[in-house]
């Protein structure tokens, strides 16, 4: 594997990205809410930088296996109620951008009042389905990329740095 993205330039980005957040939701109610499973780490240490009340609303999504392919089913059991809140959807990368753009969606059906996006990643040149992304920590071309939060076969989660997954 070759270091995309050491630990210290995701703390740094980190940084920069609460101080780009914060202000956008001084004194209104804010619900973060991140997508399983690649997000965890992305969303507490975010959310552990940015001084400021709110609440944390997990979900996910995934492709449906069976008689109909690439249906993408969601999982909102965890998510807390965003009705009346504005909502920070947070997700560990944007590839297609089929996912968030079906998240924002159910988000605003849920009521919530705005629905902002942040992703840690964003691959150039992926993007198929239109989502607008108010956040991005790093561009990065188009590997399959593991660590801080994303898997190979729920692999490598664990990894504090981003790397290219070697083939």
């Amino acid at each position: 594997m070759r270091v995309l993205i050491t630990t210290e330039q995701i703390h740094a980005r980190l940084d920069e990205m609460a101080r780009q957040i914060a202000p956008e939701y001084h004194g209104q109610p804010l619900t973060i809410v991140g997508v399983l499973t690649g997000s965890v780490m992305f969303l507490a240490d975010l959310v552990r930088r940015l001084d400021m009340p709110l609440r944390i609303g997990l979900i996910q999504a995934s492709s449906y296996r069976g008689a109909v392919s690439g249906e993408l089913r969601i999982d909102a059991s965890l998510l807390a109620d965003v009705r009346g809140r504005h909502v920070l959807l947070l997700d560990d990368i944007l590839d297609t951008g089929q996912t968030l753009a079906r998240l924002v969606q159910h988000l605003h059906e849920q009521g919530a009042l705005s629905v902002k996006v942040a992703v840690l990643l964003r691959k150039q040149g992926r993007q198929v389905h239109p989502v607008n992304v108010d956040f991005v920590g790093f561009e990065i071309p188009d590997a399959f990329v593991v660590g801080y939060g994303l898997d190979y076969n729920d692999e490598h989660r664990q990894l504090p740095y981003v790397a290219v997954l070697s083939s």
